[in-house]
């Protein structure tokens, strides 16, 4: 793994992805609880090829703004760049987008888990 890889997702403003829908608003426009998933899982998913056997990631900071509102109907993209790697610590560089411009940005840290272990200990929380 190495600083510059880039992620990219996108999807369209729909009835599901609002900040009327999930409560963050009460409007029918995009939602900032979404954007944030959207830069998450660019990041997530562009590093995902190199990681090693029963590894994924979590992210654990998130440092963003929205700073333009989305209407239904359009279509909304995020773009990560991993610009620090910290051992198990990734940092990403992202920025969100519609068809108009950008939308947003920030910065997003995420750790590299072993997975079995994250979940046996986040299970274990639930135990007690």
């Amino acid at each position: 793994m190495e600083i510059g890889i880039k992620g990219k997702v996108e999807t369209v403003v729909d009835g599901s992805n609002t900040a009327k829908f999930v409560g963050s608003g009460s409007l029918d426009v995009f939602a900032t609880p979404c954007m944030v998933g959207l830069m998450e899982q660019a990041a997530q998913m562009s590093v995902a090829p190199y990681l090693a056997e029963g590894e994924g990631t979590v992210g654990t900071k998130l440092e963003i703004s929205h700073d333009a509102a989305t209407p239904l109907g359009m279509k909304v993209w995020a773009e990560s760049e991993l610009i620090e790697i910290d051992r198990r610590r990734l940092v990403f560089e992202v920025k969100a987008f519609d068809e108009c411009g950008q939308i947003g940005a920030g910065r997003h840290e995420r750790f590299i888990i072993n997975n079995e272990k994250f979940i046996a200990k986040a299970n274990a929380k639930g135990a007690k």
